[in-house]
């Protein structure tokens, strides 16, 4: 079906609302399982395929389907079941040997009360607590994640069905392209990749540039550790991350955009692809859409692994088809960019943003969150916490509530030591810090950074010199070589890390690192050796005691590094 018109259009997504309805609220039996790959890597695609298999052996009527990530990794494998009689109940870690439990509580009509995390509804059924009253879902506030785990990502319909694409055809109808940059401005949503910089500034910018033609371009790379918002966000609800990037080509009045996602998130590209393609068939990409004489072609364009491919001028390489390495600004992105042509590249959390702006207005959304960081952020935590997993929470949430309210804490046994921010571009936050809020600010005094979301907690038994040397190895072994003060600088640092683990370390250590790191941060061409020696200079400072027992005691408190001359050969010739 191509639709031709908006009244087609306003058809369709009244009829995909009617099926909606019918399936959330009839007699049948719905019955969803979460497809994507933390749920991949825990079974999930067995617990479907055992589901259908056992559904069928006992003759049992339901429609079953996937849906996407809903941000509770740690739950994995999920299942959300609604009954002729009851709401959906979403029960946790449903692996293959409790589907035939679980079926044989359908057939009777029962729930499984110790299984369950929530049910979707205001008051509680059958003593299963409501969803929203779950203390990891109690403080978040969803607005990108709200389809997650609810749609079908693999199901245009559904999006539409969920107003998807309203956005798109608001814009299409009803504004101008300035109006849209103007609502981006007043919103104040800066860029969700790290640095942060305000995303309508940039496309007004892009728009004012005369030359042509322009390019609009999402940046799904996405190769840092312990950071898996955006595969998620595509895994889930792609939809919403192309309306995102058609909607940035309507503001530069181009009509071509590009997703540049990480080759190795298979299923984020596989599920934006087929986004992309159903759009097309739909009409709502192509030519003349709508029958309005404008026009839009968006394309995937995947990376081979390099991390460096994240940096923005390395990432348009890349999409060219050359090596991926950095250049010199000016001239900006804005002015040349792709093929030397103006282009516009923002993080995926970014551009997922903009059907909302665009949407409910741009004070809606400068209404939330603080005076200098609006809207929400997606947030992942790694380490040993009780619940593992994605959440989206208001700028502004205080760090010791993320941690210890949504997340649980830390697991019995361990005890708190510190939080890793800004991936492996920052320095750690101690317990006394935890009082800082998530936003683009209120961390940077302290040395940490907000970053694109992604934290690390580690517990007493963790080395600060060993943890420093793993995020300095990193850097350099992602360095791209372009640079001589990363090239050489990162390597050199690694290497006196390497030093104090081993016990080796000489008198002067630290202020070798100190100069080191300043060469490095100062003459860097680009981003990541600007950043590349902040998380070991973030340890030395939050952790001293530990860097001052490798060298004048040689030894590690922490009982990890290795401290004598045979286990050092090892180490150093072995490097991660």
């Amino acid at each position: 079906m191509v639709l031709n018109s908006r009244t087609d259009f306003e058809r369709y997504a009244s009829d995909a609302v009617k099926k909606w309805d019918a399936r959330m609220s009839g007699d049948g039996w719905v019955i969803s399982v979460g497809i994507s790959e933390c749920s991949l890597a825990r079974g999930a695609d067995k617990t479907l395929t055992h589901l259908r298999l056992a559904l069928e052996a006992n003759e049992f009527d339901a429609e079953v389907r996937q849906v996407g990530c809903a941000g509770w990794c740690w739950a994995e494998p999920f299942v959300e079941v609604r009954g002729p009689d009851h709401p959906p109940v979403v029960y946790t870690n449903i692996t293959t040997d409790r589907v035939p439990e679980l079926v044989e509580a359908f057939k009777h009509g029962n729930v499984i009360a110790d299984w369950a995390m929530g049910v979707r509804a205001d008051t509680p059924f059958k003593g299963i607590a409501p969803l929203d009253e779950h203390p990891y879902l109690k403080g978040q506030k969803r607005l990108l994640f709200e389809r997650a785990g609810v749609i079908d990502p693999e199901s245009i319909e559904d999006y539409i069905a969920r107003g998807g694409y309203s956005a798109w055809i608001k814009a299409l109808f009803d504004m101008t392209p300035d109006q849209v940059v103007d609502e981006v401005k007043t919103a104040n949503v800066r860029g969700r990749g790290g640095a942060g910089f305000p995303a309508g500034i940039k496309w007004e910018s892009g728009r004012r540039t005369q030359a042509w033609p322009k390019y609009v371009v999402a940046n799904s790379h996405e190769g840092e550790p312990n950071v898996y918002k955006d595969r998620r966000l595509i895994e889930s609800d792609p939809h919403l991350v192309l309306e995102g990037i058609m909607l940035g080509c309507f503001a530069l009045g181009t009509s071509h955009g590009y997703n540049y996602v990480g080759g190795e998130h298979v299923l984020a590209i596989k599920r934006f692809r087929e986004a992309v393609k159903q759009a097309y068939a739909l009409g709502l990409l192509g030519e003349n859409i709508l029958g309005t004489g404008i026009s839009c072609h968006v394309k995937t364009r995947t990376g081979g692994g390099a991390y460096i491919c994240g940096e923005g001028s390395a990432l348009m390489y890349s999409l060219m088809g050359l090596r991926g390495q950095p250049r010199t600004k000016p001239p900006r992105s804005v002015e040349e960019g792709v093929w030397r042509r103006p282009t516009v590249l923002n993080n995926t959390e970014t551009y997922a943003n903009i059907p909302g702006i665009v949407k409910n207005g741009g004070a809606w959304y400068a209404a939330m969150g603080t005076e200098k960081s609006k809207g929400t952020k997606l947030v992942t935590i790694q380490g040993p916490v009780e619940r593992i997993g994605l959440v989206e929470v208001e700028m502004g949430m205080p760090l010791r509530e993320l941690i210890f309210g949504l997340y649980g804490g830390m697991k019995e046994g361990y005890t708190f030591k510190g939080l890793q921010t800004g991936g492996v571009s920052a320095g750690p936050l101690r317990e006394d810090q935890l009082d800082l809020t998530v936003d683009f600010d209120s961390m940077t005094e302290a040395g940490g950074m907000l970053g694109s979301g992604g934290f690390v907690v580690f517990d007493e038994s963790v080395c600060a010199v060993d943890f420093a040397r793993y995020l300095m190895a990193f850097n350099r072994y992602e360095s791209c070589g372009k640079c001589t003060p990363c090239r050489l600088g990162t390597p050199a640092l690694t290497e006196i890390l390497d030093r104090m683990r081993n016990g080796q370390a000489r008198q002067g250590e630290l202020p070798l690192i100190e100069r080191t790191s300043q060469h490095v941060i100062e003459l860097s061409l680009c981003g990541l050796g600007q950043v590349a020696p902040m998380p070991v200079l973030g340890m030395m400072r939050a952790f001293p005691g530990e860097f001052d027992a490798h060298i004048n005691e040689g030894r590690c408190p922490a009982g990890v590094c290795p401290m004598d001359a045979g286990a050092a050969v090892l180490s150093i010739s072995g490097a991660v």
